[in-house]
């Protein structure tokens, strides 16, 4: 059983001079991170131990305490780390990539860093931290947050903490490690979860979470941007920043209230979770030139984390299942006849053969409960492999698809 990481945001409450501390010490530790960044890029040291025989006895020469100029070394070889590995999983190409490799990394002089425990102090009961700075330690400067937020933070927080500007805000990101509860491996049932655009979520039990309200909210600001795009001005670029943060923030807040209420109802009646396999789904279906936006910009595989990292902290058996002719496919166990025909609408299912009807989503949400307990089954299989997310194990018993056509869009709306 392994712990479940997680990150906890609490809000800074500093005092002006506290601030300007706080301030200071980001723009100095960033842009010794440039410079150290710099010497990386043109001599070619990417290793941590390397690059600290270079850099170190500068960076204390230069005010920084041990600590923390161990940090900004780290800080400079996990960004070319990450680089790296963008680069080999091939998600940057192109002139992208040409772009990236071309200078050294830089670093924004409010970017977040880290600091340890030797730098940082976290008075719960008093509700402040003592923090370095390049000013000296800095004391007493009040945080706040959520109920859970906190109870979560004194309990459960391990190693290194973030300290973040944003829009003005002070934040501290700590690392909270909490233990996973046992496994339910012998689900009494499953609660398959048809993800889509009409509806966020519909579960086999019937339950719909409209996405109505986001889609209005993402046209309104999709207006407000296209206007904001029209003027071209530095506060236009500054506010579209902004609003695509807010609108990514209301996005996940959404997903994470729909994760928690599945999650509950199956910690509750001892069921497991089972979703679709949607990796890939923009390279397989047909798109209307409307919906392209639309599909590209939709939360489908935070829906599906979320699930995934809230069910297993709950002890909740959760799967992956083949999504082929989920929406298509008859779920009465003496039926099971698909076909496009069983769709005379996107909102509306009646099997051709035994006449089964439903809305459409709680379709899709029955066949994803019905495969998940093969895949469980599979998974779990003694003196045999498991099976990568469940995919394959799905597949068993289904007919060949090699040689199928590509889903139209309309089924994305499910």
């Amino acid at each position: 059983m392994f712990d479940v990481k997680l990150v906890v945001q609490v809000k800074l409450l500093p005092t002006p001079e506290q601030a300007e501390a706080l301030e200071a010490t980001l723009h100095q530790l960033n842009q010794a991170a440039n410079q150290v960044s710099q010497l990386a890029f043109h001599t070619r040291t990417f290793q941590i131990f390397g690059l600290r025989r270079r850099v170190y006895g500068e960076l204390k020469a230069a005010g920084l305490g041990a600590q923390q100029a161990q940090h900004v070394i780290k800080k400079v070889v996990d960004a070319y780390t990450t680089l790296r590995g963008l680069i080999r999983n091939g998600r940057l190409t192109g002139g992208r990539r040409r772009q990236a490799t071309s200078k050294p990394i830089a670093f924004r002089a409010e970017a977040a860093h880290p600091f340890d425990d030797r730098c940082l102090s976290w008075l719960h009961d008093a509700r402040t931290v003592s923090i370095w700075t390049v000013r000296g330690r800095v004391k007493n400067i009040a945080f706040t947050g959520s109920p859970t937020q906190l109870k979560t933070l004194a309990a459960y927080r391990r190693g290194e903490s973030d300290l973040l500007l944003r829009d003005g805000v002070w934040y501290l990101l700590a690392t909270c490690e909490i233990p996973q509860a046992l496994l339910n491996a012998e689900p009494v049932g499953w609660i398959g979860v048809d993800r889509g655009i009409v509806n966020l979520a519909t579960t086999s039990d019937g339950i719909n979470y409209s996405g109505e309200k986001l889609t209005r909210y993402r046209r309104r600001m999709a207006r407000v941007r296209a206007e904001l795009q029209a003027r071209g001005t530095k506060s236009a670029r500054r506010k579209l920043k902004r609003r695509a943060k807010r609108e990514r923030r209301f996005a996940a807040h959404t997903n994470h209230v729909i994760a928690n209420e599945i999650v509950a109802d199956a910690q509750r009646t001892g069921r497991g979770i089972a979703v679709e396999e949607l990796a890939g789904i923009r390279d397989r279906v047909r798109l209307w030139p409307s919906q392209r936006a639309t599909l590209s910009s939709w939360p489908f595989h935070q829906l599906g984390e979320f699930l995934a990292y809230k069910a297993h902290r709950a002890g909740v058996a959760f799967v992956h299942v083949d999504p082929a002719y989920t929406s298509q496919m008859c779920p009465n166990r003496w039926c099971g006849h698909t076909g496009r025909g069983n769709r005379p609408s996107r909102d509306s299912f009646r099997c051709g053969s035994c006449g089964f009807a439903g809305p459409a989503d709680h379709i899709a949400a029955l066949n994803v409960s019905r495969r998940a307990s093969t895949v469980w089954a599979f998974v779990n299989m003694p003196n045999e492999p498991a099976v990568e997310s469940g995919l394959n194990a799905s597949r068993a018993g289904q007919p060949d698809r090699t040689a199928r056509r590509k889903p139209r869009a309309s089924a994305l709306g499910r």
